[in-house]
């Protein structure tokens, strides 16, 4: 049914990672994903979660009063009715942000949504599937997440920047996979080869080094 969601939590926090990193938000966490990232920190999405209208989401994401909002999982496209949801939201007036795996189709979700796509690397073991045509659409005001765990990640990343991605108009933004890739060895890769884009490190994993849950 498009008009409920599978939730596994709903809270406020500030903005962890992408440019709006600082700002506080309101995440939706929906439930599921079919992707096994190597590196996932969020396994606790992979169950069905607590089913919600979609309208007392909204409500509920409403009355916490801060107006920029991020739908993220787990994988929130696995469930049909995230687009609804996203909709919904925007319809609210709420600045709206997807969090998603760059696995699943974009253009037919709504245009006042800013995608987070992940392009999924090498050592995550689900390169596979990356859908390069949508992720080469990416728009301007959208975001390419690159998570690398190893300076192969890095290069390969960089060559798919200049050939199946060359049209791609995203943000581009690179992370390390903590215990793997050092913050400064990322800062060497990206000022030796002069790679596009800015480095980011996931700052809620400071504020809170122990949490997982509801940061």
């Amino acid at each position: 049914m498009n008009d409920s969601i599978a939730l596994i939590e709903l809270y406020t926090s500030v903005q962890g990672e992408s440019t709006h990193a600082g700002r506080p938000c309101t995440f939706v966490r929906l439930a599921g994903c079919p992707l096994r990232c190597t590196w996932c920190d969020s396994t606790y999405t992979f169950g069905k979660g607590q089913k919600r209208p979609i309208a007392d989401v909204v409500r509920e994401v409403r009355a916490l009063g801060v107006p920029l909002v991020e739908v993220t999982g787990g994988e929130p496209l696995a469930q049909k009715s995230a687009p609804a949801l996203l909709q919904a939201l925007c319809d609210a007036g709420l600045e709206v942000l997807l969090e998603t795996s760059g696995a699943y189709p974009l253009a037919h979700l709504d245009p006042r949504v800013t995608v987070i796509a992940d392009l999924k690397c090498p050592a995550s073991g689900e390169s596979a599937r990356n859908l390069w045509l949508e992720l080469a659409r990416l728009r301007p005001q959208d975001e390419l997440k690159i998570v690398v765990a190893s300076r192969g990640d890095f290069d390969w990343a960089l060559a798919a920047l200049g050939t199946e991605l060359a049209g791609c108009a995203a943000k581009i933004l690179w992370s390390a996979v903590v215990d793997h890739v050092p913050h400064a060895d990322l800062v060497t890769w990206l000022l030796e080869t002069r790679a596009p884009g800015r480095m980011q490190i996931q700052l809620h994993k400071i504020i809170w080094p122990n949490v997982d849950k509801g940061v």
